[in-house]
């Protein structure tokens, strides 16, 4: 039978292991006051309560939470007594099982070292904050949550405070949300997806007011508008507007009075008898027509009469730039008798003195060169872009095939590359069928690297600081420094996406076995610039858990520890740091895989040209990650971490 369900108990549970990891035997004593009462439950509880260790040295037990309400006597703590078999000195200390912590694993609340203080009291709750409802991997049983969501509706903006209790591994919320109800002034309707019940919503065009329900806004409850005023006094006159334009012309009269007068004049004429010549009113004679220097006259048929044009010749053409008419009388011209290019292919165009360097050119309307051919024949574009719809080759010659391409195809022959630098660029050439790049320090490399070998890639990961494969750790494993920031390097060949730090663990229960450890992770350039972080992280799974796994990874708790940044970051090439910090826990809440060092400064610091130290860390000290850091001021002595950047 179990305790009354009105007791609130605590389940409390441990594992004991030799060094060699062999089980222990034994059995772990709680012993509380001589009694205890609960006057609410009618049950008195006494004596001690034995937790026999099990084959594998692990054990569990129920008890009454220390603090629970309406007990007597209060303010006690369980008295523990350890008696294990094979071990020499068994120890005994006090414990403090509060109510707020349902489950707790011994070993995360008792001290190893007996100098220590024997009384553990247990952590109480914790109140955390978000913007969106807590999930069940946030924080732990007995843990408050305050969730604070922010919406801004036609220009207000308003927050809703709910308030999440955990029990049972299960948020749950804790009475109804906080909110002030808004009002909102507007011409239109308003949506009510970010609106309230008890919201007020004022039309300023009608005058309408309207409350939103639990379902929607629904009808208007009563108007701002009153009633129409009386007309007020007329104003004074206006001054005088300026002048109009022009109106349209009007309709046309009636015809007026006919009178009875005379013409005096007609073209300067004075009367009465007034006699006109042809002159004037600017026409010709009668008798020009068809006179010398007059007019021609045409004939029945409308056309001018041949013995009234001028002798044209009857004559024959002689020559047509020097050539001579055949038998026919006919000349026959050529496209280069007359400075022409035939309009026949192939045309050749050959440079010649007057021609220059460029016989062949385009140019546009302002004379600028869009194209142009050189004597050596190289062909120039120095405004524009060269567009092939089809393939294009580099070296060999035109009867070298393309094989089945039909288009998007640059072939590149073999060659022996560049002999000069390209100080702005870069040279890209085939060797051994090879695409070869030389940058303008000179550096040269195949493109495509080594083929059949692990990649990061490979493993699910995007780049890593070293392939964990060639390094060997010894027996005793390397503990997580709190307060240390472990930089690691990445070397980004091509534009990279990423969205978590990873890091690889020898030994790491989860957040759920170590509640206060708190960690940061995050991305540097090689400026020192921080340029993605992952802020503060409190939950972070266990290691090794992976479907799959086998149980050495799985029960040690052995494999990679990703931690997801704030936002996916796109990294172009270059070289970058993986920074990761645990800021809160104890010395061994956490154990890397790392690159053994026994020297000054570890072996991964081996460089030329500009300083990169591969690994290096802050060594303490450091709650949070900075915004920027100083590889020069860094300690190099260390056991660098092994860690990967991954997109998951």
């Amino acid at each position: 039978m179990g305790l009354p369900e009105s007791i609130p108990a605590v389940t409390v549970s441990g594992r004991y292991l030799a060094p060699d990891g062999t089980p222990l035997a034994g059995q772990v004593v709680w012993r509380a006051p001589n009694m205890l009462v609960f006057p609410d439950s009618d049950v008195f509880l006494g004596g001690p309560v034995t937790a026999p260790l099990d084959a594998t040295g692990r054990f569990e037990v129920v008890l009454p939470a220390t603090d629970a309400p309406g007990m007597n006597p209060t303010g006690w703590a369980y008295t523990v007594s350890e008696q294990l078999t094979g071990v020499p000195v068994n120890r005994t200390y006090s414990v403090l099982l509060p109510r707020a912590t349902a489950l707790v694993d011994l070993a995360d609340v008792v001290p190893a070292d007996p100098t220590t203080p024997n009384y553990v009291p247990v952590a109480g709750s914790q109140i955390l904050t978000g913007a969106t409802a807590p999930t069940a991997a946030t924080g732990l049983n007995g843990d408050w949550y305050v969730q604070y969501d922010t919406r801004t509706l036609q220009g207000v903006t308003h927050t809703t405070v709910t308030q999440w209790t955990k029990a049972g591994g299960a948020w749950t919320r804790a009475g109804g949300d906080v909110r002030g109800s808004q009002i909102y002034l507007s011409t239109t309707s308003t949506p009510s997806s970010d609106a309230k019940a008890g919201d007020l919503l004022i039309r300023t065009d009608t005058g309408d007011m309207w409350q939103r329900g639990a379902s929607g806004w629904g009808s208007a409850v009563g108007n701002i508008k009153g009633p129409t005023g009386a007309t007020g006094a007329a104003g004074a006159t206006g001054a005088a507007g300026a002048k109009g334009s022009t109106g349209a012309t009007g309709p046309q009269g009636p015809k007026g009075d006919p009178g009875n007068g005379s013409v005096n004049t007609v073209n300067t004429k004075a009367g009465p008898d007034i006699t006109l010549t042809a002159a004037d009113v600017g026409a010709l004679a009668a008798a020009s027509r068809g006179a010398a220097s007059g007019v021609a006259a045409l004939d029945a048929t409308g056309k001018v009469p041949a013995a009234q044009l001028p002798d044209i010749g009857g004559g024959t053409v002689k020559t047509v730039n020097t050539k001579s008419p055949d038998g026919a009388g006919a000349v026959t011209l050529a496209a280069a008798d007359v400075g022409a290019v035939a309009n026949t292919v192939p045309v050749t165009i050959k440079a010649d003195a007057v021609a220059g360097t460029d016989p062949f050119k385009v140019q546009n309307d302002t004379g600028t060169d869009l194209f142009a051919v050189r004597k050596t024949g190289s062909a120039i574009f120095p405004l524009g872009n060269v567009y092939v719809s089809k393939n294009a080759r580099v070296g060999g010659s035109s009867a070298t095939g393309m094989g089945a391409a039909t288009t998007g195809v640059l072939a590149i022959d073999n060659g022996t590359g560049p002999s000069a630098l390209q100080a702005s660029g870069v040279a890209l050439w085939s060797a051994g069928g090879q695409l070869q790049v030389q940058e303008s320090t000179g550096r040269t490399f195949a493109v495509g690297g080594e083929r059949n070998t692990w990649t990061p890639q490979a493993l699910g990961f995007q780049a890593w600081s070293v392939d964990p494969a060639t390094v060997a750790n010894p027996t005793t494993p390397k503990a997580v420094t709190v307060g240390r920031i472990y930089f690691s390097g990445m070397n980004i060949t091509e534009s990279t996406t990423v969205n978590a730090v990873a890091i690889h663990a020898r030994g790491w229960a989860g957040s759920a076995a170590v509640p206060a450890a708190r960690f940061y992770v995050g991305i540097y350039n090689e400026a020192g610039t921080r340029v993605a972080t992952s802020g503060l992280v409190s939950s972070v799974p266990m290691a090794g858990q992976l479907s799959g796994s086998a149980p050495g990874a799985v029960n040690n708790h052995i494999g990679a520890v990703p931690i997801g940044l704030t936002a996916p970051i796109a990294l172009a090439p270059g070289r970058y740091w993986a920074a990761f910090l645990m800021s809160a826990g104890s010395a061994t809440d956490m154990y890397y895989f790392h690159v053994q060092n026994e020297a000054p400064a570890n072996p991964g610091n081996f460089y030329l040209g500009s300083t990169f130290q591969r690994h290096w860390c802050i060594p303490s000290g450091q709650t949070s990650l900075p915004a920027t850091v100083t590889q020069s001021t860094g300690e190099v002595g260390l056991d660098p971490a092994i860690m990967a950047l991954a997109m998951i």
